[in-house]
Protein backbone atom coordinates (compact mmCIF):
# COMPACT_ATOMS: atom_id res chain seq x y z
CA UNK A 1 0.00 0.00 0.00
CA UNK A 2 1.21 3.22 -0.89
CA UNK A 3 2.71 5.37 1.88
CA UNK A 4 2.11 2.18 4.48
CA UNK A 5 3.50 3.18 7.82
CA UNK A 6 4.43 1.39 10.96
CA UNK A 7 0.87 -0.33 12.77
CA UNK A 8 -0.71 1.09 15.64
CA UNK A 9 0.72 -0.93 18.30
CA UNK A 10 -0.65 -0.28 21.90
CA UNK A 11 1.57 -0.44 25.14
CA UNK A 12 0.40 -4.07 25.72
CA UNK A 13 1.23 -5.22 22.30
CA UNK A 14 -2.18 -5.03 20.70
CA UNK A 15 -2.24 -4.26 16.71
CA UNK A 16 -5.25 -1.89 16.22
CA UNK A 17 -6.87 -3.06 13.21
CA UNK A 18 -10.56 -2.49 13.05
CA UNK A 19 -12.29 0.72 13.85
CA UNK A 20 -16.04 0.93 14.71
CA UNK A 21 -17.40 3.62 13.16
CA UNK A 22 -20.66 5.68 13.76
CA UNK A 23 -21.68 7.89 11.77
CA UNK A 24 -24.92 8.99 14.19
CA UNK A 25 -26.05 9.21 17.43
CA UNK A 26 -30.09 9.45 16.08
CA UNK A 27 -31.93 6.09 15.72
CA UNK A 28 -35.63 5.16 14.87
CA UNK A 29 -36.06 2.89 18.28
CA UNK A 30 -35.41 3.32 21.39
CA UNK A 31 -33.59 -0.44 22.93
CA UNK A 32 -33.89 -0.60 26.44
CA UNK A 33 -29.93 -1.38 26.55
CA UNK A 34 -29.11 1.82 24.50
CA UNK A 35 -31.03 4.73 24.72
CA UNK A 36 -33.08 5.98 27.27
CA UNK A 37 -36.65 7.05 25.96
CA UNK A 38 -36.97 10.26 26.79
CA UNK A 39 -33.03 11.40 25.22
CA UNK A 40 -33.16 14.62 23.76
CA UNK A 41 -28.95 14.97 23.89
CA UNK A 42 -28.38 14.20 20.49
CA UNK A 43 -25.13 15.85 18.41
CA UNK A 44 -25.72 18.91 16.69
CA UNK A 45 -25.18 18.06 12.90
CA UNK A 46 -22.51 21.41 12.39
CA UNK A 47 -20.66 18.99 15.10
CA UNK A 48 -20.86 16.00 12.82
CA UNK A 49 -17.70 14.47 10.91
CA UNK A 50 -18.46 15.48 7.24
CA UNK A 51 -17.99 12.52 4.44
CA UNK A 52 -14.78 14.25 3.61
CA UNK A 53 -13.02 14.16 7.26
CA UNK A 54 -14.03 10.43 7.55
CA UNK A 55 -12.89 9.63 5.15
CA UNK A 56 -9.25 11.24 5.52
CA UNK A 57 -9.43 9.73 9.07
CA UNK A 58 -10.04 5.99 7.79
CA UNK A 59 -7.65 6.84 5.57
CA UNK A 60 -4.89 7.98 7.72
CA UNK A 61 -5.98 4.70 9.68
CA UNK A 62 -6.05 2.39 6.58
CA UNK A 63 -2.05 3.93 6.49
CA UNK A 64 -1.63 2.50 10.34
CA UNK A 65 -2.66 -0.66 9.67
CA UNK A 66 -6.14 -0.33 10.54
CA UNK A 67 -7.92 -3.00 7.75
CA UNK A 68 -11.51 -3.17 9.06
CA UNK A 69 -14.39 -0.87 9.20
CA UNK A 70 -18.02 -1.03 10.63
CA UNK A 71 -20.08 0.90 10.46
CA UNK A 72 -22.52 1.87 13.19
CA UNK A 73 -24.88 4.41 15.31
CA UNK A 74 -27.29 5.04 16.61
CA UNK A 75 -29.10 3.78 13.62
CA UNK A 76 -26.48 4.04 10.42
CA UNK A 77 -29.08 4.28 7.96
CA UNK A 78 -30.61 7.20 9.50
CA UNK A 79 -27.56 9.51 7.89
CA UNK A 80 -28.87 10.64 4.33
CA UNK A 81 -26.70 8.96 1.93
CA UNK A 82 -24.61 6.39 3.86
CA UNK A 83 -24.21 4.60 0.60
CA UNK A 84 -22.53 7.08 -0.85
CA UNK A 85 -19.87 7.30 2.27
CA UNK A 86 -19.49 3.45 2.15
CA UNK A 87 -18.62 3.34 -1.87
CA UNK A 88 -15.83 5.76 -0.62
CA UNK A 89 -14.39 4.01 2.34
CA UNK A 90 -14.21 0.73 -0.09
CA UNK A 91 -12.30 1.77 -1.93
CA UNK A 92 -9.61 3.22 0.21
CA UNK A 93 -6.13 1.60 0.26
CA UNK A 94 -5.57 -0.93 2.66
CA UNK A 95 -9.67 -1.38 3.65
CA UNK A 96 -10.35 -4.69 2.85
CA UNK A 97 -13.60 -5.30 5.12
CA UNK A 98 -16.34 -2.86 5.48
CA UNK A 99 -19.14 -3.86 7.20
CA UNK A 100 -22.28 -2.38 8.99
CA UNK A 101 -24.59 -2.78 12.34
CA UNK A 102 -27.88 -1.97 11.90
CA UNK A 103 -31.35 -2.62 13.38
CA UNK A 104 -32.75 -3.65 10.26
CA UNK A 105 -35.35 -1.08 9.87
CA UNK A 106 -34.10 0.62 7.22
CA UNK A 107 -32.58 -2.02 5.14
CA UNK A 108 -35.83 -2.46 2.68
CA UNK A 109 -34.57 1.35 1.24
CA UNK A 110 -30.97 0.59 1.23
CA UNK A 111 -29.25 -2.75 1.24
CA UNK A 112 -29.32 -3.03 -2.27
CA UNK A 113 -27.37 0.53 -2.48
CA UNK A 114 -24.85 -0.55 0.51
CA UNK A 115 -24.34 -3.84 -1.35
CA UNK A 116 -23.66 -1.90 -4.48
CA UNK A 117 -21.12 0.67 -2.81
CA UNK A 118 -18.87 -2.52 -0.99
CA UNK A 119 -20.39 -3.52 2.16
CA UNK A 120 -20.21 -6.99 2.57
CA UNK A 121 -21.30 -7.98 6.14
CA UNK A 122 -24.00 -6.90 7.89
CA UNK A 123 -24.84 -7.21 11.75
CA UNK A 124 -28.61 -7.29 12.90
CA UNK A 125 -30.39 -6.51 16.11
CA UNK A 126 -33.08 -8.91 16.63
CA UNK A 127 -33.50 -9.42 20.54
CA UNK A 128 -37.25 -11.35 20.16
CA UNK A 129 -39.81 -12.76 17.58
CA UNK A 130 -42.27 -11.75 20.03
CA UNK A 131 -44.21 -9.14 19.16
CA UNK A 132 -44.80 -7.97 23.03
CA UNK A 133 -40.95 -7.98 23.92
CA UNK A 134 -40.00 -6.28 20.86
CA UNK A 135 -42.37 -3.33 22.14
CA UNK A 136 -40.76 -3.12 25.51
CA UNK A 137 -37.32 -4.08 24.53
CA UNK A 138 -37.22 -1.14 21.79
CA UNK A 139 -40.23 0.98 22.24
CA UNK A 140 -42.65 0.20 19.38
CA UNK A 141 -44.26 -3.05 17.97
CA UNK A 142 -40.81 -3.01 14.87
CA UNK A 143 -41.02 -6.41 14.61
CA UNK A 144 -42.38 -6.27 10.76
CA UNK A 145 -39.75 -3.97 9.65
CA UNK A 146 -36.98 -5.73 11.10
CA UNK A 147 -38.55 -9.03 9.02
CA UNK A 148 -38.68 -6.67 6.08
CA UNK A 149 -35.09 -6.01 6.55
CA UNK A 150 -33.73 -9.41 6.97
CA UNK A 151 -35.52 -10.32 4.06
CA UNK A 152 -33.94 -7.31 1.56
CA UNK A 153 -30.70 -8.00 2.98
CA UNK A 154 -30.71 -11.89 1.81
CA UNK A 155 -32.13 -10.50 -1.35
CA UNK A 156 -29.57 -8.14 -1.52
CA UNK A 157 -27.07 -10.57 -1.88
CA UNK A 158 -25.15 -10.47 1.84
CA UNK A 159 -23.74 -13.05 3.59
CA UNK A 160 -23.38 -14.39 5.77
CA UNK A 161 -25.57 -12.42 7.77
CA UNK A 162 -25.39 -12.12 12.05
CA UNK A 163 -28.61 -11.25 13.83
CA UNK A 164 -27.45 -9.64 17.66
CA UNK A 165 -29.45 -10.72 20.55
CA UNK A 166 -28.73 -9.09 24.03
CA UNK A 167 -29.76 -11.26 26.38
CA UNK A 168 -31.45 -9.87 29.46
CA UNK A 169 -32.40 -11.53 32.27
CA UNK A 170 -36.57 -11.59 32.64
CA UNK A 171 -36.70 -10.35 29.46
CA UNK A 172 -35.77 -12.51 26.44
CA UNK A 173 -33.17 -15.20 27.88
CA UNK A 174 -36.20 -17.80 27.86
CA UNK A 175 -36.18 -16.79 24.06
CA UNK A 176 -32.85 -18.06 23.22
CA UNK A 177 -33.44 -21.56 22.20
CA UNK A 178 -36.52 -20.34 19.96
CA UNK A 179 -34.23 -17.47 18.44
CA UNK A 180 -31.49 -20.34 17.68
CA UNK A 181 -34.25 -22.37 15.80
CA UNK A 182 -35.28 -19.25 13.57
CA UNK A 183 -31.61 -18.20 12.81
CA UNK A 184 -30.31 -21.98 11.58
CA UNK A 185 -34.16 -22.40 9.63
CA UNK A 186 -33.24 -18.99 7.63
CA UNK A 187 -29.60 -19.14 7.28
CA UNK A 188 -28.41 -16.55 9.42
CA UNK A 189 -25.74 -16.50 12.71
CA UNK A 190 -26.80 -15.78 16.06
CA UNK A 191 -24.65 -14.00 17.93
CA UNK A 192 -25.28 -14.15 22.10
CA UNK A 193 -24.17 -11.02 23.59
CA UNK A 194 -24.01 -10.00 27.65
CA UNK A 195 -25.50 -6.70 28.63
CA UNK A 196 -22.79 -4.14 29.32
CA UNK A 197 -23.27 -1.58 32.24
CA UNK A 198 -23.18 1.31 29.73
CA UNK A 199 -25.20 4.27 30.79
CA UNK A 200 -27.90 3.71 33.27
CA UNK A 201 -29.61 2.08 30.64
CA UNK A 202 -27.12 -0.69 30.26
CA UNK A 203 -27.10 -0.84 34.13
CA UNK A 204 -30.88 -0.96 34.68
CA UNK A 205 -31.03 -3.83 31.65
CA UNK A 206 -29.41 -6.29 33.86
CA UNK A 207 -26.81 -8.85 32.95
CA UNK A 208 -27.78 -12.79 32.49
CA UNK A 209 -24.03 -14.39 31.99
CA UNK A 210 -23.95 -16.82 28.87
CA UNK A 211 -22.07 -19.55 29.94
CA UNK A 212 -24.51 -21.41 31.46
CA UNK A 213 -27.16 -20.63 28.29
CA UNK A 214 -24.37 -22.07 26.15
CA UNK A 215 -24.44 -25.24 27.54
CA UNK A 216 -28.00 -25.75 27.57
CA UNK A 217 -27.90 -24.91 23.31
CA UNK A 218 -24.75 -27.46 23.20
CA UNK A 219 -27.27 -29.95 24.28
CA UNK A 220 -30.06 -29.23 22.40
CA UNK A 221 -28.25 -28.75 19.05
CA UNK A 222 -25.18 -30.81 19.33
CA UNK A 223 -22.69 -27.71 18.89
CA UNK A 224 -19.39 -27.84 18.21
CA UNK A 225 -16.15 -25.46 18.49
CA UNK A 226 -16.33 -23.33 15.38
CA UNK A 227 -12.36 -23.18 14.28
CA UNK A 228 -12.90 -20.64 11.38
CA UNK A 229 -12.67 -17.17 12.16
CA UNK A 230 -15.66 -15.41 11.47
CA UNK A 231 -15.34 -11.98 11.27
CA UNK A 232 -12.49 -9.68 13.33
CA UNK A 233 -14.50 -9.26 16.44
CA UNK A 234 -14.45 -10.90 19.89
CA UNK A 235 -16.89 -13.43 19.18
CA UNK A 236 -15.95 -17.30 19.95
CA UNK A 237 -18.42 -19.41 17.18
CA UNK A 238 -19.92 -22.54 17.46
CA UNK A 239 -21.96 -24.64 14.77
CA UNK A 240 -24.34 -27.45 14.86
CA UNK A 241 -22.15 -31.11 13.67
CA UNK A 242 -24.44 -31.26 10.05
CA UNK A 243 -23.08 -27.44 9.21
CA UNK A 244 -26.17 -25.69 9.24
CA UNK A 245 -26.21 -23.41 11.80
CA UNK A 246 -23.85 -21.32 13.59
CA UNK A 247 -23.62 -19.51 16.91
CA UNK A 248 -21.42 -16.59 18.63
CA UNK A 249 -21.10 -15.60 22.12
CA UNK A 250 -19.49 -12.57 22.93
CA UNK A 251 -19.11 -12.25 27.03
CA UNK A 252 -17.36 -8.91 27.94
CA UNK A 253 -18.67 -9.52 31.78
CA UNK A 254 -18.26 -13.43 32.16
CA UNK A 255 -15.14 -13.97 29.95
CA UNK A 256 -13.72 -10.45 28.89
CA UNK A 257 -11.97 -10.67 25.90
CA UNK A 258 -9.60 -7.73 26.74
CA UNK A 259 -6.07 -8.90 26.08
CA UNK A 260 -6.54 -9.52 22.59
CA UNK A 261 -8.60 -6.45 21.74
CA UNK A 262 -7.92 -4.72 18.53
CA UNK A 263 -10.49 -2.10 18.43
CA UNK A 264 -11.36 1.60 18.88
CA UNK A 265 -14.24 3.41 17.87
CA UNK A 266 -14.71 6.90 16.59
CA UNK A 267 -18.37 9.09 17.73
CA UNK A 268 -20.03 10.80 15.20
CA UNK A 269 -18.49 14.14 16.70
CA UNK A 270 -15.36 13.05 15.86
CA UNK A 271 -14.34 11.45 19.93
CA UNK A 272 -11.93 8.46 19.56
CA UNK A 273 -12.67 6.41 22.25
CA UNK A 274 -9.99 3.85 23.27
CA UNK A 275 -12.26 1.34 25.43
CA UNK A 276 -15.85 1.03 25.75
CA UNK A 277 -15.60 0.29 29.79
CA UNK A 278 -13.20 3.63 29.86
CA UNK A 279 -12.78 7.34 30.01
CA UNK A 280 -9.60 8.00 27.67
CA UNK A 281 -10.55 9.36 24.53
CA UNK A 282 -8.91 12.11 22.21
CA UNK A 283 -11.11 14.78 19.57
CA UNK A 284 -10.34 14.53 16.73
CA UNK A 285 -12.28 17.13 15.09
CA UNK A 286 -10.79 20.31 16.32
CA UNK A 287 -7.41 18.95 14.61
CA UNK A 288 -9.57 18.21 11.84
CA UNK A 289 -11.49 21.48 11.22
CA UNK A 290 -7.83 23.24 12.57
CA UNK A 291 -5.92 22.55 9.44
CA UNK A 292 -4.00 20.42 10.90
CA UNK A 293 -1.65 18.53 8.26
CA UNK A 294 -1.52 14.58 7.94
CA UNK A 295 1.54 13.88 9.84
CA UNK A 296 -0.16 16.20 12.92
CA UNK A 297 -3.23 13.65 13.05
CA UNK A 298 -1.27 10.53 12.34
CA UNK A 299 1.30 11.78 15.51
CA UNK A 300 -2.87 12.30 17.52
CA UNK A 301 -3.61 9.06 16.40
CA UNK A 302 -0.38 7.37 17.82
CA UNK A 303 -0.57 9.66 20.93
CA UNK A 304 -3.84 8.31 21.15
CA UNK A 305 -3.55 4.80 21.24
CA UNK A 306 -1.00 5.25 23.78
CA UNK A 307 -3.87 6.05 26.19
CA UNK A 308 -6.00 2.92 25.29
CA UNK A 309 -5.88 1.28 28.70
CA UNK A 310 -5.52 -2.64 29.43
CA UNK A 311 -8.80 -3.63 30.47
CA UNK A 312 -12.55 -2.74 31.11
CA UNK A 313 -13.99 -2.58 35.06
CA UNK A 314 -16.87 -3.44 34.06
CA UNK A 315 -17.28 -6.12 37.16
CA UNK A 316 -15.24 -4.13 39.12
CA UNK A 317 -16.80 -0.35 38.96
CA UNK A 318 -20.46 -1.40 36.95
CA UNK A 319 -21.38 2.49 37.13
CA UNK A 320 -18.10 4.26 36.04
CA UNK A 321 -19.08 4.51 32.28
CA UNK A 322 -22.76 7.41 32.09
CA UNK A 323 -22.58 8.28 28.69
CA UNK A 324 -25.16 5.91 26.87
CA UNK A 325 -23.82 3.49 24.44
CA UNK A 326 -25.62 5.19 21.25
CA UNK A 327 -22.91 8.47 22.18
CA UNK A 328 -19.90 5.94 22.13
CA UNK A 329 -20.80 4.19 19.01
CA UNK A 330 -22.57 0.47 19.11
Amino acid sequence: MKNALSPLIDRFGRKIEYLRLSVTDRCDLRCSYCLPKSFKGYQEPKDWLTFDEIERVIGLFARLGTSRVRLTGGEPLLRRNLPALAARLSVLPGITDLSLSTNGTQLPKHAQALRAAGVRRLNISLDTLSRECMTQITGRDSLDDVMAGLAAAQEAGFSPIKLNMVVMPAVNAGEVEAMTEFCIERGFILRLIETMPVGATGLAAGYAPLGPIVDELRARFNLIPEIKQLGGGPARYWRTADGRGQIGVITPISQHFCATCNRVRLSVDGTLYLCLGQEEKVELRPLLRGGASDDELIAALRGAIELKPERHEFREAPTKIVRFMSQTGG
